[in-house]
């Protein structure tokens, strides 16, 4: 893999740790998904693990460990956005009965910050902190730029997930700079082929109550 940050080994471990966040990985899987030799893997996850950001389960399996959790919680203490941006999730997700989420970006990727469920039984799950490339999507089509509908939104259609569509609108901060991404996802046959038609208002405007938020 390619350096993006210039140091080598803090990128390895931070794509290693990007991968277990959506479910613990054997080591077999994790040199898979990450295409890094199978030592070289071992003495990351090792060293991850002596640092507790990394544990082993029941099965042996390696998983997001103890001490991100308490990194997670001063994050959004020292960040109060995230906290705001939950509380207007929430309350679309209520409103809507759709999954919700808040993305910013991150390298040449948008990571998932805030993620709620939808209550019903067929849902689209994204889990919190999970990487997404910037390439599909309606939140990776805001964060890149993408021009947004004349309603100030963007919708997609199985463009990542097969059966999944979502609409996305940007937030702005007082320059004007998109720095996240609000959205409702869901099944395609709740959501239907047009969901910023079903949708894009109740998105635009949550997102633009977290944009007047960065202007205080």
């Amino acid at each position: 893999m390619d350096s993006v940050s210039g140091v080598g080994v803090l990128d390895k471990a931070f794509f290693v740790l990007n991968e277990l966040v959506a479910r613990p990985l054997s080591l077999t899987e994790v040199v898979e998904r990450t295409g890094i030799p199978r030592a070289t893997s071992h003495r990351l996850l090792s060293a991850l693990e002596h640092h507790g950001a990394v544990r082993r389960n029941d099965n042996g399996d390696y998983c997001i460990g103890p001490t991100l959790a308490g990194l997670g919680r001063a994050a959004t203490q020292q960040f109060p956005f995230l906290q705001l941006a939950r509380d207007v999730a929430t309350q679309i997700r209520d409103r809507t009965g759709e999954s919700v989420q808040v993305f910013i970006p991150e390298s040449d990727g948008r990571r998932c910050v805030v993620s709620l469920e939808s209550p019903n039984g067929l849902r689209w799950i994204v889990p919190e902190g999970s990487l997404f490339p910037l390439t599909r999507g309606s939140a990776g089509k805001v964060l890149s730029g993408v021009r947004l509908s004349v309603g100030g939104w963007i919708e997609s259609v199985e463009e990542r997930v097969k059966g999944v569509a979502s609409v996305s609108a940007p937030v702005v901060d007082d320059s004007g700079v998109i720095i996240a991404a609000l959205s409702v996802s869901g099944p395609l046959e709740r959501m239907g082929a047009q969901p910023g038609a079903k949708f894009g208002a109740v998105v635009v405007k949550g997102a633009r109550q977290l944009s007047e938020f960065l202007h205080t």
